[in-house]
């Protein structure tokens, strides 16, 4: 399993509900209560939360507090603050506020990223170059990291099935311009264990030293499945979301990221340390519920609570139990 570069964690879980849960929600959720949500998770023990999107508020309203959001959060002791960047100018933006990680999107199927991005995908990475050369004339020491994120890697809800080595060549291509970490999204919630498996086995393999993440959806109810499939070829690095939010604009019947809560709870069963505190964390839920009744909140272990005898923090049941 690649590391975590933490040696208090075996898994690094990152929040990405605030960008991804809430940039289709068609109420705006009121920034102190966005802050409420990122300081409580962060309490909770999670490392890493995507605060917002560097886009253009009258593309995305959600996103019109974005510098208020990265200025707060980045106060949060040990929080690592991302934000997600479609563009040169966003993340020229990011540059400018310090966030700690820039997290750049670009599709493996052409029709989604000239959708999503408005761009073909050799324009994106011709980008993706010159971000990666923008950080690098900034001093080493204040250097953000850069994300390279392949969207539909996993099957595009427009061109269907995604060739193995379509993602292998923008991974390599990422990399090559700069990448310090690669994250391989199943955007659209198509894919199953076998295909994640043997497709994190060759990204790995390809990266090498770079860190390779993942990025699910629960669309079709695979969600935590294909996430011991990548458990399985190496990775240790996984975006979520509370209590599922979210969904792409672009990806129609696409349900939000596999739910952070449930998440943080097989890991934890499992042994693997996350850092979270599985009760804290669905704690987390009802600052969202205050703030947006509408929205529509998913997870198991919200609604059942914690097994009886259920030891926490990456011990999940006793030993006697497990023999």
């Amino acid at each position: 399993m690649q590391s975590t570069q933490d040696p208090h964690r075996d898994v690094l879980v990152r929040e990405v509900g605030l960008r991804d849960g809430l940039q289709i929600h068609p109420s705006f959720m009121p920034t102190e209560a966005k802050l409420a949500w990122v300081r409580a998770e962060a309490a909770a023990g999670v490392p890493e939360i995507e605060v917002t999107s560097y886009v253009p508020a009258k593309l995305i309203p959600q996103f019109v507090d974005a510098e208020t959001l990265s200025i707060e959060s980045l106060k949060i002791p040990s929080l690592i603050v991302a934000a997600l960047i479609p563009n040169a100018r966003g993340a020229e933006r990011g540059f400018d506020l310090k966030v700690h990680k820039l997290n750049f999107v670009m599709s493996v199927s052409k029709t989604h990223n000239e959708k999503n991005v408005r761009r073909s995908r050799e324009e994106s990475l011709a980008d993706f170059a010159r971000i990666c050369a923008m950080r690098d004339a900034i001093e080493p020491s204040a250097r953000p990291t850069i994300v390279g994120g392949l969207s539909t890697a996993l099957g595009c809800s427009y061109e269907g099935p995604v060739s193995t080595k379509s993602v292998l060549h923008y991974a390599e291509a990422l990399i090559k311009a700069g990448a310090d970490e690669i994250v391989v999204a199943d955007t659209v919630g198509v894919a199953t264990p076998k295909l994640v498996r043997s497709t994190f086995e060759q990204v790995i393999k390809l990266a090498g030293d770079v860190p390779v993440g993942a990025h699910f959806h629960d669309t079709r109810g695979t969600g935590l499945a294909n996430v011991l499939a990548a458990l399985e070829a190496g990775c240790s690095r996984f975006d979520a979301s509370l209590a599922g939010l979210g969904g792409c604009p672009f990806a129609p019947g696409a349900t939000g990221n596999i739910v952070m809560d449930d998440l943080c709870f097989m890991l934890d069963g499992m042994g693997l340390r996350t850092g979270v505190d599985l009760q804290a964390l669905v704690a987390v839920r009802d600052i969202v519920t205050e703030s947006l009744p509408d929205i529509e909140m998913h997870g198991g272990l919200a609604r059942a609570g914690l097994p009886k005898g259920y030891q926490r923090l990456g011990t999940g049941f006793p030993v006697e139990v497990l023999a």
